[in-house]
């Protein structure tokens, strides 16, 4: 008999507590309590609760669990958790295993070492987190045993936000609402809820895990700071969707069988425009749930890396001179009835709903580009964004002839909505005819419509995705709030909805023109014609990171409940001293390598190439000038390594007055003005150094070396 279900989809979501194990392993009325709960938004019984726990400690513990843990994504960006035994007292002081409900809804971990942008003093150190039951518990094996851990949410004492989390679940609350309210406005009474789905592509870098002994940049920041371009990088363009190397695809079977075991469905795999560089992205799901398995997806490939004799890099720009890597983050929203909004449709009514939930999301974009442009700054992507090979700094949409084009002749005549779809046709026996989107992709686009999602382009590979996917869907909410108000005022001049949709689309359409743009955006050209449309261009994170504390966005986050301005102002004061702190560590590693290993090297070359030249002009009995061409070598040599030193000296004056104090935010522009092209100035001569000196004398891996898999 063949085989129905491929080994991946036999092991899919074999340690999750999913929602199928939920009703398998619940009483039916506690099952149907839970999903009223989760659907609702409403508090969970202690009852129901304490059945729950107890269904999930029985599961947990028959695969090997023996302790749990509220799994939560703190404000570094990271996931953190704190670990209790399943071990209790009974009545009799006899060990035995239990989870109550109470255990199950929330732990305590202290909250004084994570990061809280002034929220609250040091000595203020308790904290809760509150267990997130509309994303599944899952069984991470890591040792042994394994550890039953709960998505959850954390917050201080005193109720302030203090994680990423939080924020994002009280957006998908405000899209479902508002979007709802636009349907019925379109005419829709059947639809019942709306949710976000986010399917997420991740880029990383593959490197043997040995070159790690001689590369103090990669271990401890990610990054190489120093290294000259490898002699074959991607100029010849022939790594992109090649065949994966056979080391590199059992890494990426071990991930995928690791990932799939835990409920996230991966779709994926191939190797990206760089050398060593890699994709694996995985099926769209829920937003709540999507960020979650995003955070997983990061911990595993850097985990199953190590077990490899790898190391998978997450950072924007690990290798200078090779594109970067970045998280396309692809959204878009789902009714109650599995349809696509974002998908165009086959009748009027459908496509006429699909111009509404399309303009909301560029009307968005229009209203809160500076702001998308701070979600996406870091010390790592500053490194990418702009750097002809992924999306500029600057913020714009994507929409596409077709779309441009039907939007402009709506803008004048407010009549016409999407015709159907072309096909393409291949001349060839066989080829069947291919369906045509009405979109071309466009990868020189920060924010870009692909057919039936948007695609934040401009998301680092090393971010977590919550925030980001938290404003698309506050911004969208938002725009739908509008536009019901402006649909209402128009219909009390009219009858006919759909003329009255179309016009309040087409004053929408006009407003929304500056940010709309389908050409090259990697040129100067689009710089300027940026600027002429009034639109943002942030070179750096600090100035990046101002958006966050714009009046719009504290209007946006008090609207609909995201954050009150104080935890707003804590993340721009948290994201300042992340990017500060960034480039301090970066900066004190340089400054040891060059110390420690390229100065030494640097200075024993030159006296080698002294003592041969010096040993040439003996020999033939002429001064060492006569030798031109070698002498000119060992000048050039000096001249390197006096350059080498001056510069250096200067990294420790810009440390220094890092430390002379001042605000967060002078200190980052510090960093980013004065400190990263000092860093840059001195990376140049060291790579001018490599180039010159003997490969077995380099006393760090070399790109041509890492760079190879």
């Amino acid at each position: 008999m063949e085989r129905e279900k491929s080994h991946l989809a036999e092991q899919f979501g074999e340690n999750t507590f999913s929602f199928e194990i939920m009703k398998e392993k619940l009483p039916g009325e506690f099952f149907e309590k839970m999903m009223f709960a989760i659907r609702h938004d409403r508090p969970i019984s202690k009852e129901t609760a304490d059945v729950v726990a107890h269904a999930m400690r029985e599961w947990a513990i028959s695969r090997g669990a023996t302790h749990y843990t509220h799994w939560f994504q703190p404000l570094t960006g990271l996931t953190a958790e704190k670990h209790d035994s399943f071990l209790s007292y009974n009545d009799d002081g006899k060990i035995i295993d239990r989870f109550t409900g109470r255990q199950l809804i929330m732990s305590e971990p202290d909250a004084s070492s994570f990061p809280h942008g002034g929220l609250r003093s040091t000595f203020e150190a308790r904290g809760y987190a509150a267990w997130d039951p509309s994303s599944p518990a899952f069984l991470m094996k890591r040792g042994e045993w394994a550890t039953l851990c709960l998505p959850s949410v954390y917050v201080s004492f005193t109720g302030e936000i203090l994680d990423k989390k939080t924020p994002l679940l009280r957006s998908v609350r405000a899209v479902d609402k508002a979007s709802v309210k636009m349907l019925r406005q379109l005419g829709n009474k059947r639809v019942t809820s709306v949710m976000p789905y986010l399917g997420a592509e991740q880029e990383y870098f593959l490197v043997d895990k040995k070159h790690l002994e001689n590369r103090t940049d990669l271990r401890e920041v990610g990054v190489t700071l120093l290294g000259a371009g490898p002699a074959r990088g991607q100029q010849l363009e022939d790594h992109y969707f090649r065949a994966i190397p056979d080391r590199v695809l059992t890494f990426m079977e071990a991930v995928e069988g690791e990932l799939v075991r835990l409920g996230v469905p991966v779709k994926t795999r191939h190797n990206e425009v760089a050398p060593a560089q890699f994709e694996l992205a995985v099926l769209h799901t829920p937003v709540n749930t999507a960020v979650d398995q995003n955070q997983l997806v990061m911990e595993i490939l850097k985990r199953v890396a190590s077990k490899h004799g790898l190391e998978a890099l997450l950072h924007e720009k690990p290798f200078a001179r090779v594109n970067g890597s970045g998280k396309h983050n692809n959204w878009s929203l789902i009714d109650s009835e599995g349809n696509n909004l974002l998908e165009p449709g086959n009748n009027r009514s459908s496509k006429i709903r699909f111009l509404v939930f399309l303009m909301a999301v560029v009307w968005g974009v229009h209203r809160h580009e500076a702001l998308l442009r701070g979600l996406v700054a870091g010390a790592g992507n500053d490194m990418r964004l702009g750097g002809h090979e992924a999306p500029p700094a600057i913020m714009s949409v994507h929409l596409g002839g077709h779309l441009n084009n039907l939007l402009d002749n709506l803008a004048t005549a407010a009549s016409d909505v999407p015709s159907s779809k072309e096909e393409i046709v291949i001349d060839l026996a066989g080829v069947a005819r291919i369906p045509k989107d009405n979109t071309d992709r466009n990868r020189t686009s920060p924010f870009a419509f692909t057919g039936n999602k948007f695609e934040f382009r401009a998301v680092g590979s090393s971010a977590a995705v919550s925030l980001p996917n938290a404003v698309m869907n506050a911004m969208t909410a938002e725009s739908l709030d509008m536009m019901c108000e402006r649909l209402n005022d128009k219909l009390k001049e009219t009858d006919d909805r759909d003329s009255a949709v179309l016009e309040m689309l087409s004053d929408i359409i006009q407003e929304t023109a500056p940010v709309r743009f389908d050409g090259d955006n990697y040129t100067d050209q689009w710089a300027k014609e940026a600027s002429r449309r009034g639109l943002k261009a942030a070179r750096t994170t600090p100035e990046a990171l101002d958006a966050l504390i714009l009046d719009s966005t504290f209007d946006l986050f008090k609207k609909y409940g995201l954050m009150n301005r104080q935890e707003t102002r804590a993340r721009h004061t948290i994201r300042l001293e992340f990017y500060a702190k960034t480039i301090t560590v970066e900066l004190k590693v340089l400054r040891q390598m060059i110390a420690t290993k390229v100065l030494p090297a640097a200075i024993r070359h030159q006296s080698n190439v002294a003592t041969s030249l010096n040993q040439a002009a003996s020999a033939l009995g002429v001064p060492v000038s006569k030798l031109s061409a070698q002498y000119k070598n060992l000048t050039r040599t000096i001249d390197l390594v006096n350059q080498l030193i001056e510069h250096t000296e200067k990294l420790s004056f810009h440390e220094d007055k890092l430390f002379e104090g001042g605000s967060v935010r002078a200190r980052a522009l510090y960093c980013a003005e004065k400190v990263r092209p000092a860093m840059a100035a001195v990376r140049e001569i060291s790579d001018m150094l490599e180039c010159v000196i003997e490969d077995r004398d380099w006393p760090m891996s070399n790109y041509d070396e890492m760079l190879i898999i």
